[in-house]
């Protein structure tokens, strides 16, 4: 892929980003362009019997997509390319209206691991899902999503703390409620101000699933703009790139020999353990039906399965130039150096020497350059949803990434090059070879 192409490419994924400002955000964005490209939405209820062709199912803040050529034998092998939708970030409360010193604040919790000072002294709206009284006693869901800067974290000034540059002089976890407007706490007003946004009416709103995000959009940096920085970037780069791929394997001019697959999971920040993780069994029960749906048994999803391989793809740390001693000084991934492939011998990444020669064979074969990284031995290694994959399904598995900086800030940087050359390395994978 030249770079013109990769950065048209990143303009896409920036545009993702910006329609996607929590999870449930991120779903339906991916699941609009699926069908645009002619995926259907199945639904579990359904009898999938007899489908071919390009399909999702969606459930919160996860989808599962892939697409079947018309003439996949039941036990034809799947090729996976896992990633998760969620950022580490700011969720509200239950009981989210608080308030001190005459201000109204916002009761949060936080989610994952954050760095809590890039949260500071940001413009944040709200984002997320209000589950509403349905017909007939059931309940449905809807987006709601301010884009607008509602509410703010505000440093304390360095007059009031001399120490702040010493290191996180404040407790950050009892000083993080965001302030949005004066007065005292009014217990309901922040969801009367939610469901106004949404169009429906609070007394409809029976539970919600919120969060706070920084408005800021997303854009380009450096002297030749050769770098993204963006909230969200780990993960919805990888989620971008593999609806990128799957589209093109079910929309390229030759029938895939696999079964390609996307299985974008939630709460990967937390654990990935629950119905919509990696420890989940969503994914497995997907793929299980779609081979049923072709007539097979256990016989043909066994040998499915055996077949397979996957390829877990979330972002990686590029060595940082302040802090170069924190990384293994022979694996130094840089920004649009190609996509880098992970590795932990103690298995918190999955990846092995089959799981690199497929990973790289499919960069030779879309053109692409690829990086290595490792920690560094004093330095604990995080994990991704590859090994969660790899010990529930059995499945060969490869852990990826695209190379940044200021992973899990509020906001992060990868080179305007690598996602798209990351989603040509994933459609050369899941289409051949």
């Amino acid at each position: 892929m030249s770079p013109l192409p990769r950065r048209s490419h990143a303009d896409d994924l920036l545009s993702f980003i910006r329609d996607s400002p929590s999870p449930y955000h991120a779903v339906a964005s991916a699941a609009r362009r699926l069908e645009k490209a002619g995926f259907r939405e199945l639904h579990g209820t359904q009898d999938w019997t007899g489908a071919t062709g390009g399909a999702f199912v969606a459930r919160g803040g996860a989808l599962m997509a892939w697409y079947v050529p018309e003439d996949a034998a039941a036990h034809t092998p799947f090729r996976i390319i896992g990633a998760h939708t969620d950022s580490p970030n700011l969720r509200i409360k239950p009981v989210p209206d608080t308030g001190s010193a005459g201000w109204r604040q916002i009761a949060v919790e936080v989610y994952g691991g954050v760095p809590l000072n890039t949260w500071l002294d940001r413009d944040l709206g709200i984002s997320g899902r209000l589950t509403l009284r349905g017909p007939d006693g059931g309940v449905a869901s809807r987006l709601v999503r301010i884009d607008e800067p509602l509410a703010r974290v505000p440093q304390l000034a360095i007059h009031l703390d001399r120490t702040v540059n010493d290191g996180l002089a404040l407790d950050r976890q009892r000083h993080l409620s965001p302030l949005w407007a004066l007065g005292a706490p009014e217990e309901g007003a922040l969801l009367r101000r939610v469901a106004a946004a949404a169009e429906v009416d609070r007394d409809d709103v029976l539970g919600w699933d919120l969060m706070l995000h920084d408005v800021q959009p997303p854009g380009y940096l450096g002297a030749d703009r050769e770098f993204v920085v963006s909230a969200r970037l780990d993960n919805l780069v990888s989620v971008h790139a593999g609806v990128t791929a799957l589209v093109g394997a079910a929309t390229g001019a030759e029938e895939p020999s696999y079964i390609p697959v996307l299985a974008a999971f939630d709460h990967e920040e937390v654990g990935s353990g629950s119905d919509t993780g990696a420890q989940g069994p969503l994914l497995e029960r997907v793929l299980g039906r779609s081979v049923t749906a072709r007539g097979g048994g256990a016989e043909d999803w066994s040998r499915a399965l055996f077949g397979a391989f996957c390829v877990s793809a979330d972002m990686t740390h590029a060595v940082h130039p302040n802090y170069a001693e924190r990384h293994d000084p022979g694996h130094c991934p840089l920004p649009n150096g190609g996509p880098t492939v992970k590795v932990n011998v103690n298995q918190r990444y999955a990846t092995d020497g089959t799981g690199m020669a497929v990973f790289t064979a499919a960069c030779e074969r879309a053109g692409v350059p690829w990086q290595s990284f490792v920690s560094n031995n004093a330095m604990p290694c995080g994990t991704s949803i590859g090994p969660l994959t790899a010990a529930r399904l059995g499945v060969a598995t490869v852990d990826v990434g695209v190379p940044g900086l200021s992973m899990h800030s509020a906001r992060e940087l990868c080179g305007a090059d690598d996602p798209g050359a990351l989603a040509a390395v994933l459609g050369a994978f899941v289409t051949s070879g």
